[in-house]
């Protein structure tokens, strides 16, 4: 395990305004985060999808949680204009999923099972959980967006999580140091 003294953490402190992005996106996958896809359907009936790690839960009371989107995705007028989005939790066993909705294509839905649920928003089958929320409103974050959803409906059932950490994709386990 690394010690850290607060001598040394002063002298290795880096400042991020001279930090290239490469490096800055390297120190942030430092964290582990679960992996989503988030799907809404258009005014239009497509439906679209995309991969993102950048969900966290925000209140109880209301439920709300929150993802973000680049400001220069193509399905960002998609987002900003649905009234409805799901949050796909993925399991383990779906870095596949992950893959196909982190990339432009024609149709990502193409070959993947879902539902439409009752907004009209697909739900992918098989997936951990499942949050439909409204699309309550959006924040500036830089170089992204930040929505703000208020969860109408859920659900979730059994299965290991799709971790991503380092760039690469993880399954969580148990502590050893923790017994249930």
């Amino acid at each position: 395990m690394n010690a850290f003294t607060a001598e040394s953490i002063q002298h290795d402190l880096v400042n991020a305004q001279d930090c290239d992005p490469r490096e800055l996106r390297n120190l942030l996958g430092q964290f582990a985060t679960g992996v989503t896809v988030i799907t809404t359907r258009t005014i239009d009936g497509r439906n679209v999808g995309m991969t993102a790690n950048s969900f966290s839960s925000v209140s109880l009371d209301p439920p709300l949680v929150l993802w973000s989107i680049a400001r220069s995705a193509p399905s960002l007028p998609d987002y900003l204009s649905c009234e409805h989005f799901a949050i796909n939790v993925l399991g383990a066993d779906q870095h596949d999923i992950s893959g196909r909705f982190a990339r432009p294509a024609p149709d990502k839905f193409s070959g993947v099972a879902f539902k439409a649920g009752e907004s009209g928003v697909p739900l992918l089958d098989g997936v951990i959980a499942t949050l439909v929320c409204r699309n309550v409103t959006q924040y500036e974050g830089g170089d992204h967006l930040i929505f703000l959803g208020q969860i109408e409906h859920y659900r979730h059932g059994a299965g290991e999580p799709l971790v991503f950490h380092g760039g690469q994709y993880r399954v969580a386990a148990q502590h050893p140091g923790v017994n249930r």
